[in-house]
């Protein structure tokens, strides 16, 4: 039976937990309420039609309503709805596991699925961890991360998280995680305290930054660094020329894990499958999740090198580690589904030809005073928002509060675009449309972005 609307708004008032919400903004509010989906756009349940600019959540790879994805689903619940892979395989997740290996880099070729991406960010720490005693380095265990890099909520993958406003609720955390600066060549002086670097030379720099902390831990202890291809938090951080290449050179060197967290990057988000095949580098750890099935149904994967397997192919080794929906068979059916539309629509070509287009739509909005830099890769991009062009001055935490959640969030809904406006960092806005998005999809964000972004200044 469904709710009337009357009904379904009082129970998402009653009765419904937001995730990251402040719910004192609906005690004399509406919660918003999505019904439906249909390419690029979703409807309320008023009937009000907006542009999807996020994804859902950098997740809608192929646009909404796509009924095979449906039928998929649907078709394999009848077969087999469910069995772990606890000791048991089934052919969907077989089938998907070979691939996704496939697609791989490298020797990136066993897959442990997972239902999202912080479990799994999870796997992979846990991963490092058992491996590096199986192979007679117990005292290996720490992770280096960057500065307000995101990489999920359970415990372990919100210790490697670097936004202390998001970990300080939930102390003490998984011990023996380490920041290092990340790859905002917009604050690079700020960062680095040094004048006028090249992107090129703060990339070298910040890549740096992780051979200091190696060093000043122990290489003994350290196992992992986690890096994002483009950083999410903070707003789409891309790498300099030369910055993963350096930073696979420290971990050779020093005998620790790179692992590529994927859960935005990977499946065309920025027109490659995986992200690090975008930035020419090949990770020894992938952490891979929303894009997989463009959101109609949950599923997240590690994809890990051959020789971390090697040691657990012997005697009465394991991973003692699991998830019970983990490779769900409907997810599983689901993947496949979604990617056979990637091949049949050539989805990675068509992010990849139109990235320069959508970047010159938000480069057309730098004319804006309130507009500071604008930085990102194919369909994922950041608008960075500044009181004073000329100096890069920034707003405090009070006027980013009343820019970004006393008006620019709701205003940019009520215009009919659904994308974040944060200040996980500096004041941003992120966009990621549906890969399906082009032309008219751009114009329609650019052209709501300019008449929002100019009132809000006005309001200055």
């Amino acid at each position: 039976m469904t709710l009337p609307e009357h009904d379904v708004l009082k129970a998402a008032q009653d009765n419904l937990w937001l995730h990251f919400t402040r719910h004192s903004a609906y005690d004399t509010a509406e919660i918003p309420t999505i019904v439906r989906g249909e390419g690029s756009y979703v409807y309320d349940i008023h009937g009000k039609r907006y542009l999807d600019g996020l994804a859902g959540l950098f997740v809608v790879q192929v646009g909404h309503g796509r009924q095979e994805l449906a039928e998929a689903a649907a078709k394999q619940a009848q077969e087999l709805a469910f069995f772990p892979l606890w000791s048991y395989a089934h052919p969907k997740a077989a089938e998907l596991a070979q691939r996704l290996a496939s697609y791989t880099p490298g020797e990136l070729n066993r897959v442990f699925f997972t239902t999202g991406g912080g479990e799994a960010v999870e796997t992979a720490w846990k991963l490092a961890k058992q491996y590096y005693k199986l192979v007679g380095k117990p005292l290996k265990h720490k992770v280096i991360s960057r500065q307000i890099a995101y990489h999920g909520t359970p415990q372990g993958a919100l210790s490697i998280t670097g936004i202390p406003a998001f970990k300080q609720m939930f102390e003490p955390l998984v011990p023996g995680s380490v920041r290092v600066p990340n790859t905002n060549h917009y604050r690079a002086d700020e960062i680095t305290g040094v004048k006028g670097m090249t992107p090129e030379e703060y990339g070298i720099w910040a890549a740096d930054r992780v051979a200091r902390a190696i060093e000043m831990e122990g290489p003994d202890t350290v196992a992992a660094v986690f890096a994002e291809p483009v950083q999410n938090a903070g707003g789409c951080f891309p790498p300099p020329d030369g910055y993963f290449q350096r930073l696979r050179e420290i971990c050779d060197e020093y005998d620790v894990l790179l692992v590529s967290d994927e859960v935005i990057c990977a499946f065309g988000r920025l027109g490659t499958m995986f992200g690090g095949q975008k930035f020419d580098y090949v990770p020894d750890i992938i952490t891979c999740a929303k894009g997989l099935t463009s959101g109609y149904s949950p599923i997240g994967a590690m994809i890990a090198h051959e020789r971390l397997f090697e040691p657990f192919k012997d005697g009465d080794t394991m991973f003692a580690h699991g998830y019970t929906f983990g490779g769900h068979p409907v997810s599983s059916a689901v993947a496949l589904a979604n990617l056979d539309i990637f091949e049949r629509e050539d989805l990675l070509g068509h992010v990849t030809k139109n990235e320069p287009v959508f970047r010159q739509t938000l480069d057309d909005l730098r004319d804006l005073p309130i507009v500071g830099d604008v930085r990102g890769a194919g369909y994922f991009w950041g608008i960075e928002l500044v009181k004073d062009k000329a100096t890069k001055e920034t707003f405090d935490a009070a006027e980013s509060e009343r820019l970004l959640r006393g008006f620019l969030s709701k205003a940019l809904f009520d215009a009919g675009l659904y994308c974040r406006a944060d200040d996980r960092g500096d004041p941003v806005i992120q966009l990621a449309p549906p890969l399906i998005a082009g032309q008219k999809e751009f114009d329609e964000i650019g052209s709501i972005l300019r008449g929002v972004l100019s009132e809000a200044w006005a309001r200055l």
